[in-house]
């Protein structure tokens, strides 16, 4: 047998690149872009296929230390991520000093998984600079083979995908060849939702947010949705609406137009925000919005 396949999984500090990357590699967005830390709150599979290979990327939550059980449950995902990995992508960006838990970190050095570390954003420093870095994490972990990329720019990109289809274990498929992610279509009018969200609100606002769909009609013309957006404080929903549901309006209508990208068809939006309290600390909750098995 000459097929491989295996699991290659993404893990990093917030905001170093990690869901442009899988994005990058796996040719689609699965995985939502902000700014802003915390964006990405599950582990989120993107399967690339040909005939010799499946390689399946996982999106991970940046290593944050958490403050309440939502956060307590996104680290259970890093965690979970040694757990089935075949390859380990360790991303890093430029001045970079280590992970911001010194215990993952040390799984890390420890590990006996096959590791890569890529350094992001090189286009935006030096060329000694980035020298020193490599040698600074050569040191840092001897047994990570390096590899200097742009993960918005694709540099490097495709000397990183044929080092891990050489790394691969010889193994079946593990999904069918034409699966291109583990999540559901509801997942992602969840996530583009959430997205808009997170670049048009300041502050606590899109961290205490969470999004459910309620209604979901696939028609022949029309893909009919209703989603609702979950907030923990009365103050907070008063905000999301905004004046006469301005704001509101506009995350709609943000989110229908990448939607209907996504799905390729028209969209019809329907939004509503519902105060549920504390649901960030509230395990049955955070069991039903999938943070928990």
């Amino acid at each position: 047998m000459n097929h491989k396949a295996g699991f290659v999984n993404i893990i990093g500090n917030p905001n170093v690149g990690k869901s442009t990357l899988m994005n990058a590699l796996v040719g689609q967005r699965l995985s939502i872009i902000t700014s802003k830390a915390q964006t990405t709150r599950h582990r989120i599979l993107g399967i690339v296929n040909d005939e010799n290979h499946q390689i399946i990327f996982s999106d991970t939550p940046g290593v944050i230390r958490p403050a309440y059980k939502l956060q307590e449950n996104m680290m259970d995902f890093v965690h979970g991520a040694f757990q089935d990995a075949d390859i380990i992508i360790y991303m890093i960006e430029t001045g970079e000093k280590g992970l911001k838990d010194d215990h993952l970190f040390q799984k890390l050095i420890q590990t006996q998984i096959p590791l890569m570390l890529l350094l992001n954003k090189i286009d935006t420093v030096e060329q000694e600079f980035v020298k020193n870095q490599i040698e600074y994490w050569s040191n840092l972990l001897p047994k990570a083979e390096i590899f200097p990329i742009s993960a918005l720019n694709k540099f490097n990109l495709d000397v990183v995908m044929s080092r891990i289809k050489e790394k691969l274990p010889l193994s079946p498929a593990y999904y069918d060849k034409d699966t291109l992610t583990d999540k559901s279509e509801r997942f992602f009018v969840c996530e583009t939702i959430r997205e808009k969200i997170l670049k048009y609100y300041k502050k606590e606002i899109p961290y205490s947010v969470e999004i459910e769909v309620e209604e979901f009609f696939d028609e022949d013309e029309i893909l009919k949705i209703r989603a609702i957006i979950n907030v923990a404080r009365e103050s907070q929903k008063g905000i999301i609406i905004g004046h006469r549901g301005h704001a509101l309006k506009k995350i709609g209508t943000l989110a229908r137009r990448d939607l209907e990208t996504f799905f390729q068809k028209k969209i019809f939006l329907d939004l509503f925000v519902k105060v549920n309290k504390d649901w960030r600390d509230d395990s049955k909750q955070l069991k039903r919005f999938g943070y928990q098995n």
